[in-house]
């Protein structure tokens, strides 16, 4: 069973378009892990716009599950992981003004600076992942930079699922096979929702983890929260 992270940004969003604190950013993660998620995922981005850098540091003694802070390592960010020792850090080639994640990265061209990166946070005991497209050579650089785990970007897989081509799963199971081979663990995010989960971890050998955090909070809207996770723990089994 893959576990499920997940993705409390658009909490922060809301939040942050009224000011004050609601809803509470801290109570919502605390809830997920009671409802069942096995994770808590959060992507700080430079500008604060969403989840503020103090809300890392606040999620230290209210996340013990697994806790995912995401993003790209510039300086402040690396600075972050260091302090707040989260079970894993997933490195993301963001620009400063990505609405979303919108690529994975080159790990073959920024071989160096990711080993370097990686190296300080193996040192520190925090398990690293390199956001990665479905490619087997990006795959194969992410093993060269001595990370942990991959995370495979899944946008297109979800455009092309909801097009009713299920093909678009065809480059994730060559990328996935990839990385079992070479002993890296194999995470998934981006554009996953209830209709798209299950198809996914089906066909991807190894799947650990999934993030998920825009559709699930969309679902939860109709929905409810605590259901959502539900439901998505029975197709993640």
């Amino acid at each position: 069973m893959g576990k499920l992270s997940v993705n409390i940004n658009k909490i922060a969003t809301l939040r942050n378009s009224r000011g004050g604190n609601v809803p509470d950013l801290l109570k919502v993660a605390a809830d997920v892990q009671r409802f069942g998620a096995e994770g808590v995922t959060i992507h700080p981005r430079p500008d604060e716009r969403h989840i503020r850098y103090q809300d890392a540091r606040d999620l230290v003694p209210v996340v013990y599950t697994e806790y995912n802070i995401e993003g790209n390592p510039v300086q402040k960010f690396i600075d972050l992981v260091l302090e707040t020792k989260p079970t894993q850090v997933t490195l993301v080639p963001d620009g400063d003004d990505a609405i979303t994640s919108d690529a994975g990265w080159d790990t073959i061209k920024h071989k160096s600076f990711l080993q370097e990166v990686i190296q300080e946070f193996k040192n520190n005991d925090i398990r690293t992942s390199i956001f990665v497209d479905p490619v087997v050579s990006m795959v194969e650089g992410a093993k060269e930079t001595g990370a942990d785990r991959i995370e495979l970007y899944t946008e297109a897989f979800a455009h092309e699922y909801g097009l009713g081509n299920e093909k678009g799963i065809t480059p994730y199971i060559a990328a996935a096979q990839k990385a079992n081979e070479l002993g890296l663990g194999v995470n998934a995010g981006h554009d996953l929702s209830l209709d798209n989960i299950k198809f996914f971890k089906e066909n991807i050998p190894g799947l650990l983890e999934v993030s998920i955090g825009h559709a699930l909070i969309a679902e939860s809207l109709y929905l409810g929260l605590e259901n959502v996770v539900n439901m998505y723990l029975q197709k993640l089994k």
